[in-house]
């Protein structure tokens, strides 16, 4: 596995009320990293983009993949980079990268502490309705990283898997059973339960289950 892409960006407008998003990343040759993402990339809602938790995202050139053969006409714009991610790799995919994983990337080392679920911004980004559904249903969200070992990144870097503590997690088995209305206690249990997710998913997690029981 190999770093194909590296995307940082600034914030800039977008949508009819040019709220500004740092979801248009650019391209990028190399990066220094430390625990809070790619020092030179900004992410302007913090609720749900950045901060330790979120300190890097990666998207899969599957899920591009699937969604031009939805779209068929979005094949010049659903490229590496236009959905905000920051890595892109040719082998790494929702159905083989778990929750807790551990890889070395160049000189760091991250974990996959969560899915990213996609919001209104990359159906403007695109300009395509009904992706964020698609994304959703399709279970091809990516994943966000924390930064255990600081460090740069330069394209061509290594991939490496160092650990995966929970064997049974992918990330697309996780969103498919988020978003599955009939998901029984005992499934969302085993989620909560993964070693290296988000404490906030694993809090609602929690309160979910509370509901149910």
């Amino acid at each position: 596995m190999k770093v194909l892409g590296l995307f940082a960006g600034k914030a800039r407008p977008i949508g009819p009320k040019n709220a500004l998003s740092g979801i248009d990343k650019r391209p990028v040759t190399s990066v220094k990293v430390d625990h809070l993402g790619i020092t030179d990339d900004i992410q302007v809602d913090k609720r749900f983009h950045g901060g330790p938790e979120r300190a890097l995202h990666q998207y899969a050139l599957h899920g591009y993949e699937t969604i031009i053969k939805r779209h068929p006409l979005l094949h010049k714009r659903a490229i590496a980079g236009s959905i905000g991610e920051n890595i892109s790799s040719a082998t790494m995919c929702d159905s083989n990268v778990n929750i807790g994983d551990i890889y070395r990337i160049g000189e760091i080392e991250v974990q996959v502490s969560s899915p990213r679920i996609p919001c209104w911004k990359i159906e403007e980004k695109l300009n395509q309705k009904g992706l964020v559904q698609l994304i959703n249903e399709q279970q091809i969200t990516g994943w966000y990283y924390r930064v255990l070992k600081a460090g740069a990144i330069r394209l061509g870097d290594d991939i490496t898997l160092i650990e995966r503590p929970n064997t049974n997690v992918s990330v697309a088995s996780f969103v498919k059973q988020h978003f599955d209305k009939s998901s029984s206690v005992a499934s969302l249990r085993y989620l909560s339960d993964a070693k290296g997710l988000d404490p906030q998913w694993q809090e609602k997690l929690l309160r979910r289950i509370e509901r149910l029981d």
